[in-house]
């Protein structure tokens, strides 16, 4: 019997030392996983800004000052490109934020039968993987036309606003801010969804205990709860939005000029790398690499902004 008990606490004591090697072991391996994510961030980082330094040296911060964009005298300016891509995704969001949320409300909550949910959540993942090329191309000959009749009406109706001055010429700031809009919205919607599933039950079991209706359950108690999930699913979408080249460089008309005008040809940081990169050459190569390094820079600052306001709900 002393045996068999001294066999037994030998084996847990070995055992022990073998989860100890597995734990520490694991607990290196996440440790490189994550600094080798780091190391890969600086590395793409460092190279863009090695092919944008002849530009950074010429241009300085006037490159986002300037408007001029002319490879033939090796003027380059990227301020209405930075517009674009802010104003763009901005009407993307606007559009994309309170729908995405709202479905996401409708997909988490028992107001649908159970298979109807089931397959709206998956067509809702689909629009997810469809390409870019096939939102631009449906852009064209369905989206464009269709705004391009609305824009009229906005035009000679509302004129007198900035915001619809210009008449409609096809593609534009308004089509690419909408096509922006249904291509973020399964990001927001589904990692929106998982924040609100997440909540304990019981959270809603209180709220509904202390007297509150099924929508003040909602808008007072579950949405605040999800903010952080919510925030994380609107900063992704905000990323994709900011960085999305195909389909807004077939749909926002490419010109290089700012008009406060929705209905007018605009162009974003993604575009213009998209659309000359392929044929650059000396000094115009720099000052792409420079856009990018404006544009990964905005994304960059984005994002800490929205870290912040977390922490800030956090707090409170």
């Amino acid at each position: 019997m002393a045996t068999n008990t001294h066999n037994l606490l030998s084996a847990i004591k070995s055992r022990s030392g073998i989860d100890k090697s597995l734990d520490r072991g694991f607990i290196w391996l996440t440790r490189i996983f994550a600094l080798g994510i780091a190391a890969t961030l600086l590395w793409i980082t460092l190279q863009v800004s090695i092919g944008a330094w002849p530009a950074i040296q010429q241009f300085g911060a006037g490159f986002l000052a300037q408007s001029n964009w002319n490879p033939v005298n090796n003027q380059y300016g990227v301020l209405p490109q930075v517009y674009g891509t802010l104003v763009s995704s901005f009407i993307g969001l606007l559009l994309a934020v309170p729908i995405g949320v709202g479905t996401a409300v409708l997909l988490s909550e028992n107001f649908l039968p159970s298979k109807i949910r089931l397959v709206l959540v998956f067509l809702v993942e689909l629009l997810a993987a469809i390409p870019s090329v096939v939102y631009g191309i449906w852009g064209i000959f369905v989206l464009v036309p269709i705004i391009t009749n609305v824009g009229k009406w906005l035009n000679s109706s509302l004129g007198f606003l900035p915001i619809f001055s210009t008449p409609p010429s096809g593609p534009g700031m308004l089509p690419a801010g909408v096509i922006l809009a249904i291509m973020t919205l399964p990001i927001i919607t589904a990692i929106s969804r998982d924040a609100l599933i997440s909540i304990p039950p019981s959270l809603r079991q209180a709220a509904v205990g202390l007297g509150a209706t099924r929508w003040e359950t909602i808008f007072q108690v579950l949405i605040p709860a999800a903010f952080s999930g919510i925030v994380s699913a609107v900063m992704l979408a905000l990323g994709r939005a900011m960085g999305e080249t195909m389909a807004v460089t077939m749909l926002i008309g490419n010109s290089n000029n700012i008009s406060f005008s929705l209905l007018a040809p605009a162009n974003t940081i993604s575009s213009l790398l998209a659309n000359q990169f392929s044929e650059a050459s000396g000094l115009q190569v720099a000052a792409l690499m420079y856009a990018a390094l404006v544009l990964f820079v905005l994304t960059l600052i984005v994002n800490i902004f929205a870290e912040l306001i977390v922490l800030r709900m956090k707090r409170i």
